[in-house]
């Protein structure tokens, strides 16, 4: 017999899932973190934090107001690190508090340690005053999480050269930040300290920036950073960084147009935390960035007993998709097989302003050659928009020609991750143009603009064929 049915690696997201739904099916659960309070990378530095930095940030700053009161409004003159601290802190402890109590009531066991491999079926856990357990496990689930990419020429020193996760406790604001990397963290932070009216530069190598939303959503994003001055170095290689006369870092550039600011963040990508696991006592081994691989469909790494979920087996990383993983992981351990994830989920990017996507993008359309029209909504056209003050912020739907269905829901502005949900259940749902336009919303609210943009694509593809 073995000790536990289930072993789980980590407490975020994933894992957390995980374990509350096996514990539901009447198993016995261990949950091994090395953090002494649960919640993994997405409660302590990721998901949680840096939302609740950009809340903070709206609302001290008076960034949803300025439409209305000017550029030059805030709601508290001077806002410091403390206050942005203070507000993660309140989040993060209600947060640990809600998931301790979840797995106590669900009698799911926890453990601080490092967790390790002894060979397939039994896991070790050494705390930090040395002290050893191993227990075995009829099941284990990696859900490790992963952590800030860290390249040897980046002098991290944790006084004005981060990482992503560093970036939380910086003990006061710059008035100028560098931003190395324009993926999705990076440019959460770079337009979080933007709304501050920090002075920002976000550098990345490649000549364009999240590739995976579609083009002209970008397009309307990079416009407004560059509207309130934001600067993009876009195609720019980083060939190291220095110090000047003052030690501020000095971001050096393969074109010689140098970067230098208060602070620096490295933000260019992330691996698992996987290289103390041992995996190879398992049975297992990870990639160059850490990565485990996995059966898409069961998340079954090459040992069949050992699942791996979350970050730690890339793309999407997701905190949302990572949950659900977490989920069917444990049922199909225990012999469930639940009803198969709908085709789409939403992406989420907590910018300034923010991100959202559905299904298609305009180009993945024309890639699979579908006859296909869009509608266009700006937030500005809607009622609700104008009582927000909204100068910004636009929907863009898309359609295909031949049967009306949606493909499509792409979001940028205030609202866009919330929005997003109306577009995807229509279209994991397959439905067509005929719901927006026969449909009522409350009035007056942002959603209205899934009416105007139905409209707008109404009245570009299908008007003329319904006249005849």
């Amino acid at each position: 017999m073995a000790d536990f049915d289930l072993i789980v690696i980590g407490s975020g997201p994933s894992g957390r899932r995980a374990a509350i739904q096996a514990a539901k099916l009447d198993k016995k659960v261990l949950v091994v973190d090395k953090r002494h309070r649960v919640g993994g990378v997405s409660v302590h530095t990721g998901t949680i934090p840096s939302k609740t930095m950009r809340e903070t940030v709206l609302n001290l700053s008076g960034w949803r107001e300025r439409g209305f009161y000017g550029r030059a409004y805030r709601v508290k003159q001077d806002i410091s690190a403390a206050d942005l601290q203070e507000r993660m802190t309140k989040t993060l402890d209600h947060e640990v508090d809600v998931l301790d109590h979840q797995f106590a009531r669900n009698r799911v066991r926890t453990a601080v340690g490092q967790a390790s491999f002894v060979d397939p079926t039994h896991v070790r856990i050494e705390a930090e005053g040395g002290e050893e357990q191993v227990h075995s496990a009829r099941f284990v689930l990696i859900a490790c999480g992963t952590r800030p990419y860290r390249p040897a020429h980046i002098p991290f020193n944790g006084t004005n050269v981060f990482d992503s996760d560093e970036i939380l406790a910086m003990p006061k604001l710059p008035r100028s930040l560098t931003v190395i990397g324009a993926g999705v963290i990076g440019v959460e932070y770079a337009t979080i300290f933007s709304a501050l009216d920090v002075s920002v530069t976000l550098v990345e190598p490649r000549p364009t920036f999240l590739d995976f939303v579609d083009r002209e959503l970008i397009e309307e994003f990079t416009h407004e950073l560059r509207d309130r001055n934001m600067s993009l170095r876009l195609g720019s290689e980083v060939t190291g960084i220095e110090f000047d006369d003052h030690g501020r870092p000095v971001c050096r550039i393969a074109s010689g147009r140098d970067v230098v600011s208060e602070v620096l963040m490295f933000a260019a990508g992330r691996v698992g935390e996987t290289d103390t696991l041992n995996l190879a006592a398992a049975g297992l081994d990870a990639d160059k960035r850490g990565r485990v691989e996995v059966d898409p469909q069961t998340l079954q790494t090459k040992v069949p007993h050992i699942y791996a979920a979350g970050d730690v087996i890339g793309f999407p990383s997701l905190a949302s998709t990572s949950m659900e993983q977490g989920r069917l992981a444990a049922c199909h351990a225990f012999g469930l097989q639940p009803v198969p994830p709908p085709e789409y989920f939403p992406y989420g990017i907590y910018s300034v302003p923010e991100i959202s996507t559905v299904g298609m993008s305009e180009e993945e359309v024309k890639k699979r050659g579908i006859p296909y029209e869009c509608g266009i909504a700006r937030f500005r056209e809607t009622s609700r928009g104008h009582i927000m003050g909204l100068e910004t912020g636009m929907m863009k739907m898309i359609f295909s020609k031949k049967t009306a269905r949606l493909l499509g829901v792409h979001i940028v502005g205030e609202g866009a991750t919330e929005l997003i949900h109306i577009g995807q259940a229509v279209l994991n749902l397959k439905g067509t143009i005929d719901y927006f336009m026969e449909n009522t919303f409350n009035y007056p609210t942002l959603a209205e603009a899934y009416k105007i943009a139905s409209l707008d694509a109404w009245n570009r593809a299908f008007a003329n064929a319904a006249s005849r």
